[in-house]
């Protein structure tokens, strides 16, 4: 069951005391562990969970078109938004894993961390229903929301966009190299515009890498 740190945690994020702790538990509980059951059919639940909270929110709250609600409900909801949602309140050193992903340094991965942060919504789902589970991630992403977040054009758009605006042909993106474990995967990802150049750059995901290269692009030739 939950340990005294854990469940003082739950509470905190969730507004209430966890009721079913063995779902939470799952929720926490990263398959390298061996553990029967582990977070990723609530991962599964939570991300729809969140998306349908953040695109209410977003109707009530932004009056920009569908294509501008789109943009940011992408980037809320993207697996960063969720890894940096998670680090702010402290999740990781909650999450269960097995000693060669704890090695790995799982706790701090963004693909471990926006997995259970997504697995938690899940449970909040499951056990406490929509609106209770509505509430909680108003309260985790308000800052985000608040903020800039999904604001700006996307990279890979923008990027897009210079091509065609300078006559130039689409941006290719190839994976130049896939390190590490599953769980912690890195990926480094060239973007190339023919007749001007080519960057790279490396994230926790092929979407997260080919962002970042297009970020680097423009940077250096936009």
């Amino acid at each position: 069951m939950l340990g005294s740190e854990t469940h003082a945690f739950l509470t905190a994020i969730a507004g209430r005391p966890p009721v079913d702790e063995a779902l939470w538990l799952e929720a926490l509980t990263h398959g390298s562990t061996g553990a029967p059951r582990d977070y990723q059919r609530l991962e599964f639940l939570g991300d729809r969970a969140l998306g349908m909270v953040i695109a209410e929110w977003l109707y009530k709250l932004d009056s920009g078109d569908e294509g501008k609600l789109s943009q940011r409900l992408n980037a809320l909801v993207s697996r960063t938004s969720c890894a940096r949602v998670a680090r702010q309140i402290g999740l990781g050193q909650h999450i269960r894993l097995g000693k060669q992903a704890r090695d790995d340094g799982g706790q701090d991965s963004d693909n471990i961390l926006g997995d259970v942060m997504e697995a938690l919504i899940g449970a909040s789902f499951v056990t406490q229903g929509f609106e209770p589970t509505a509430e909680m991630v108003r309260r985790l992403w308000a800052d985000m929301v608040a903020g800039q977040a999904g604001k700006a054009k996307h990279p890979k758009s923008a990027l897009q966009e210079w091509a065609a605006g300078n006559r130039r042909k689409v941006p290719e993106y190839r994976l130049v190299e896939r390190s590490g474990p599953d769980h912690a995967a890195r990926f480094t990802v060239a973007v190339s515009v023919k007749g001007v150049g080519e960057a790279e750059a490396t994230g926790t995901s092929m979407r997260d890498a080919e962002t970042l290269a297009a970020e680097a692009f423009m940077k250096r030739f936009g």
